[in-house]
């Protein structure tokens, strides 16, 4: 005879469940960009140009300064304390003490500034542009005259000496008469135009190279 085992009843199945609802996490509010020292310094300058044109203007006459130059330097003066930092008083006030400031200082400037009696004016040959371009043409001719044919090397390098020779001196040196050399030096300028012309490039009305 089998047993019968007896089976318990499966427990029912729960049906699921919702999540619980949390709450929305809260977002803060963007933090506003905040403007820039250089944007603070530019917003300071357009509000007080006119203020300290103005002044500027009033204080150069007895400075005996440019109202550009006292305007520039009280604009150092003013911009030297950080934007941020609140200025001290009345801005208007402060504005008309830094530019009297500077002028001021124009003037005790002005009054130990002495002009130089005993330098002369500077002239071309002070010019560092003008001296290098003579020593460039100064080199170009002595290489075209050392090109030269014949006897011209010698005639011209007498001519161009420092000394100043005379045509005597010159017809003396190179051992010839004074009478020939006329001829000589025509031909042996004519040769060294002609080398030059070809060599350098002749400038056209208007700066333009031909």
């Amino acid at each position: 005879m089998t047993s019968v085992r007896a089976t318990r009843p499966l427990p029912a199945s729960r049906p699921p469940q919702p999540e619980p609802l949390r709450p929305p996490v809260a977002q803060r509010p963007p933090v506003a960009a905040r403007p820039s020292e250089s944007a603070r310094s530019s917003a300071l300058v357009h509000a007080l140009l006119p203020l300290v044109r103005a002044e500027a203007a009033a204080e150069a006459p007895g400075a005996g300064a440019e109202p550009g130059d006292l305007e520039q330097a009280a604009w150092v003066r003013l911009l030297e304390r950080p934007v941020a930092e609140p200025w001290p008083g009345d801005t208007a006030r402060r504005v008309r003490d830094v530019v009297r400031a500077e002028a001021r200082r124009a003037r005790r400037t002005a009054a130990r500034e002495l002009p130089y009696r005993h330098e002369p004016a500077a002239g071309p040959e002070s010019d560092p542009e003008g001296a290098v371009l003579r020593a460039d043409r100064r080199q170009t001719l002595r290489a075209a005259v050392g090109r030269t044919p014949g006897r011209c090397p010698l005639v011209l390098t007498a001519m161009l000496a420092p000394e100043d020779l005379t045509y005597r001196e010159i017809a003396g040196e190179l051992g010839m008469s004074q009478g020939s050399l006329g001829p000589l030096r025509s031909r042996c300028l004519g040769c060294l135009r002609r080398m030059l012309a070809a060599e350098v490039a002749t400038p056209e009305l208007g700066g333009k190279v031909r």
